[in-house]
């Protein structure tokens, strides 16, 4: 009875949530080939089973959160997450770039605020993939603005896919400033959607130095998507000291770490 009491569009969303909870991933293709529907009809059931259930949506699929890691959440949440604190930070990182600069900024709410730091500055170039960052600076005569281009994710404003990491391949950066999901010392960087973790691989890879900004939430954090291990950074700008295996870590590496005042 409850089997027919569900619409057309809940039986095949349900279809769906069953061949992730076997596979652990699936594709739009699969879906389209078990399920008989159009890949639009499929990525929209996708996007919905994502709001609702322990899904994670990835390029071309999904995968089955069976273990639950931390949802991501919007950009407009995030700005009542530790405000002051990235602040600090953004600050304390706005303090470190200097006339001539290339900087780099990745998406994320610390980012936006180095963003608004850097508004006034006059004589450096940003590079970003961040839409709510390039609109923040558009109109600062002093700031050389390099928009990475590609398509929009809307809980970030970051722009990803294969058009933002062709154009970011053939840019040289100075200071990168990353922003993160999650830090640990097994895991390293990591972040919730798999496309902005490909395009942070690349900024890292372009840029003489990075910078991870992160408040002390997201220390301890794991999320899905590797962005790098520890080691492939140069510094970390927070707002509270770290301590244990993690600061050890660090201190062998010989990265530095920025305290926000």
């Amino acid at each position: 009875m409850q089997e027919q009491s569900l619409s057309k569009g809940e039986q095949r969303r349900q279809a769906i949530l069953g061949m992730l909870k076997s596979r652990g991933r699936v594709s739009v293709q699969d879906i389209v080939d078990t399920l008989h529907c159009s890949e639009a009809t499929a990525r929209r059931d996708l996007d919905a089973l994502e709001q609702t259930d322990p899904v994670i949506r990835t390029i071309g699929g999904a995968i089955y959160d069976a273990y639950h890691t931390a949802k991501e959440v919007s950009f407009a949440e995030k700005t009542s997450i530790s405000w002051m604190e990235k602040e600090r930070i953004a600050a304390a990182a706005a303090a470190l770039v200097e006339e001539g600069d290339i900087i780099g900024l990745s998406g994320g709410t610390t980012t936006y605020l180095i963003a608004k730091q850097l508004k006034a500055r006059s004589g450096i170039t940003v590079v970003t993939n961040a839409l709510n960052i390039a609109m923040e600076l558009a109109d600062s005569d002093g700031i050389q603005l390099v928009v990475a281009g590609g398509i929009l994710r809307h809980k970030s404003y970051e722009l990803c896919g294969p058009l933002t990491e062709k154009v970011v391949e053939g840019l040289n950066i100075g200071k990168m400033f990353l922003g993160i999901d999650g830090l640990t010392l097994g895991q390293g960087l990591t972040t919730h959607s798999e496309s902005e973790a490909q395009i942070a691989k690349i900024l890292l890879r372009r840029s003489e130095r990075t910078y991870v900004v992160f408040d002390q939430s997201k220390v301890g954090r794991v999320s899905l998507f590797t962005i790098a291990p520890i080691d492939a950074i140069h510094a970390c700008i927070t707002d509270a000291p770290l301590d244990g295996a993690l600061k050890e870590r660090l201190l062998e590496c010989g990265i530095r770490v920025h305290v926000a005042e």
